[in-house]
C-alpha cells in the first residue's frame, strides 16, 4: 500500500473511532455538542488558513455567488449529518450510524440515477435492490424504520453530490461551511449555558478540554484525507472506506454493548451483500477503464 493510501486509511480509522470521543460527552446535550463542534471547527480552520496563508482564497469567494450558494447548502447538510450522528451515538444508536455509512455509497449511486439520469449497471441495480430489501425487512417485519441510518447516510450522500461542484480546497470549504452557521450555534451555546443546559456542571476535569478539541477531531481527518486522496485510486479509497462503519459496528457491539437484534442482523446481511457486490462491480469497472 502506497503512503498516500495510508493517509486515507488513517482518516477512515479516525472517523471509525469517533463514537468513543462523542461518548465521553454523553452527559452534555447533543445540540450543545453540535454547536461546539461547528464553532470550534470554524476557529481551528481559521487558524490553519492563517498559518498556511490561504486567506486570499476565502476573500475571493465573496465575488463567487455560485460557490457561496453551494457552500451554504453544504453547511446545512453537514449540520444535519453531524447533529444526527452525535445524537445517534449518544442515544445508543451507534449501530444505526454504522449502517448509515455502509449504505452511503449505494445511496450515492441511487441519487445519481434519480436526479442526474445516470444509468445503473446491472450489478449496481442488484446492490441497490439488496440494500433496499434489507431496510424494508426491518420496517415490515419489526415495524422499525432505521431513521438515524437513513438521515445520516442520506444527508452525507447529498452533501457529497453538492461538494462535487465545489471548486475550493477542503480547508477553505470546511471553514466557510462552519462559518455560515457558527454565529447561530455560538448563540445556542451562550443561551444553553445561561439556562444551565450547557457543559458547565455536566463535565469534570479533563472532559472540558473535549469541547474545544471537537474542532480538531473534526478537521484533522479531513486534512489527512485531502493529503492522501490525491494519489490514491478511487477504487482503493472506496474499499478502505468500509473500515469506518466496521469499526463503528465493533465499537457499538463490543465496547458499548448495544443489542444486535435479529432485525438488525438481517438488515446488515443484506446490506453487506450489497456492499460486496458494489465493491466487486467498482473494481471491475476501474480495471476495465485502466486497461483501455
Amino acid at each position: 500500500m502506497n503512503p498516500s493510501a495510508l493517509y486515507v486509511l488513517l482518516c477512515y480509522i479516525l472517523w471509525g473511532l469517533l463514537p468513543i470521543y462523542w461518548k465521553q460527552l454523553s452527559a452534555v446535550n447533543s445540540l450543545y455538542i453540535l454547536a461546539s463542534r461547528i464553532t470550534f471547527s470554524m476557529i481551528f480552520c481559521a487558524l490553519l488558513l492563517w498559518l498556511c496563508k490561504q486567506w486570499p482564497q476565502v476573500r475571493a469567494l465573496r465575488h463567487d455567488k455560485q460557490q457561496l450558494k453551494l457552500l451554504a447548502w453544504g453547511s446545512i447538510l453537514i449540520t444535519i449529518n453531524w447533529g444526527s450522528y452525535i445524537y445517534a451515538v449518544n442515544s445508543g444508536h451507534i449501530l444505526d450510524a454504522s449502517l448509515a455509512y455502509y449504505l452511503n455509497p449505494i445511496m450515492v449511486i441511487l441519487l445519481g440515477a434519480v436526479f442526474f439520469g445516470e444509468r445503473l449497471r446491472k450489478w449496481q441495480t442488484v446492490a441497490v435492490t439488496l440494500s433496499t430489501v434489507g431496510v424494508l425487512y426491518s420496517v415490515f417485519s419489526y415495524g422499525k424504520v432505521p431513521v438515524f441510518a437513513l438521515i445520516i447516510g442520506g444527508s452525507f450522500a447529498i452533501y457529497g453530490a453538492v461538494k462535487k461542484r465545489v471548486t475550493v480546497g477542503s480547508m477553505v470549504s470546511t471553514f466557510m461551511e462552519t462559518l455560515l452557521v457558527s454565529p447561530l450555534f455560538l448563540l445556542v451555546m451562550i443561551v444553553m449555558e445561561s439556562q444551565g443546559n450547557g457543559c458547565i456542571g455536566q463535565l469534570s476535569g479533563w472532559q472540558y478540554a473535549l469541547i474545544p478539541l471537537a474542532g480538531v477531531v473534526t478537521s484533522v481527518p479531513l486534512l489527512v484525507y485531502a493529503k492522501g486522496i490525491q494519489y490514491t485510486s478511487l477504487a482503493l479509497s472506496g474499499i478502505l472506506m468500509y473500515v469506518n462503519p466496521t469499526l463503528q459496528l465493533l465499537i457499538g457491539v463490543f465496547v458499548y454493548h448495544e443489542p444486535f437484534t435479529q432485525a438488525q442482523a438481517v438488515t446488515f446481511v443484506f446490506v453487506w451483500a450489497a456492499v460486496l457486490i458494489f465493491i466487486a462491480d467498482s473494481l471491475r469497472g476501474w480495471r476495465g477503464h485502466f486497461h483501455r
